[in-house]
């Protein structure tokens, strides 16, 4: 059977922390989908990392992500680098690196999506990390640097940041810590980010 690999670039947000099963993961139900509509199986390699930063990334994933020569990317970076109090010329100067790093891959500047960091301002977990509204204010600047730097290389984004704002109630929503996206809204970013990506990854052809 045809493969394509795709690499997974991120954190918590990633990896699915807080999942029972991370088969549910945002990326896992990307990879289905693929499979799905097109009969091509993808080898998915998930090198998202629970509370990683910018710089973890760079030094951890991105060698991998190198041997693993992906010809599908998504990148979902920042929240820690939120909470850890990174100032936005940092993370526009570490993001830049990354972007670098992934075009370098040489794969079509269309399967590459960056997306959004989601906000977790209002959320319980959250408390230590500062105030609502300054935390919120933050990752509004940090999505606003990640939004121009994909557009300046051609990436795809993806906005997810308002489906982590929805008030939503089902009991599967959040994880149990309070903190994490639980399965439900992993399927809703997992829809959210076909509805973007999709068209430029269905069909793939090498």
């Amino acid at each position: 059977m045809e493969s394509i690999r795709y690499a997974a670039l991120g954190d918590s947000y990633t990896i699915g922390t807080g999942l029972a099963d991370e088969a549910r993961n945002f990326p896992s139900l990307l990879a289905r989908r693929l499979r799905e509509e097109t009969g091509i199986d993808v080898a998915l390699t998930n090198l998202g990392v629970n509370g990683y930063t910018t710089t973890d990334l760079i030094r951890e994933e991105l060698p991998i992500a190198r041997r693993v020569r992906p010809e599908l990317v998504t990148i979902l970076i920042g929240a820690n680098d939120v909470v850890q109090g990174s100032d936005e010329a940092t993370y526009r100067a570490r993001l830049n690196q990354i972007y670098e790093a992934v075009k370098q891959l040489g794969l079509p500047a269309e399967r590459v999506l960056a997306i959004s960091v989601p906000d977790f301002s209002a959320l319980p977990g959250a408390a230590p990390f500062g105030s609502a509204s300054d935390l919120r204010a933050r990752i509004d600047a940090f999505n606003d640097v990640g939004r121009s730097e994909a557009a300046s290389r051609g990436f795809r984004y993806a906005d997810i940041t308002a489906i982590s704002r929805e008030d939503n109630h089902s009991h599967d929503w959040m994880a149990d810590d309070g903190l994490h996206p639980g399965p439900a809204q992993h399927r809703a970013i997992a829809d959210r980010l076909w509805n973007v990506a999709g068209r430029a990854w269905n069909p793939i052809r090498g």
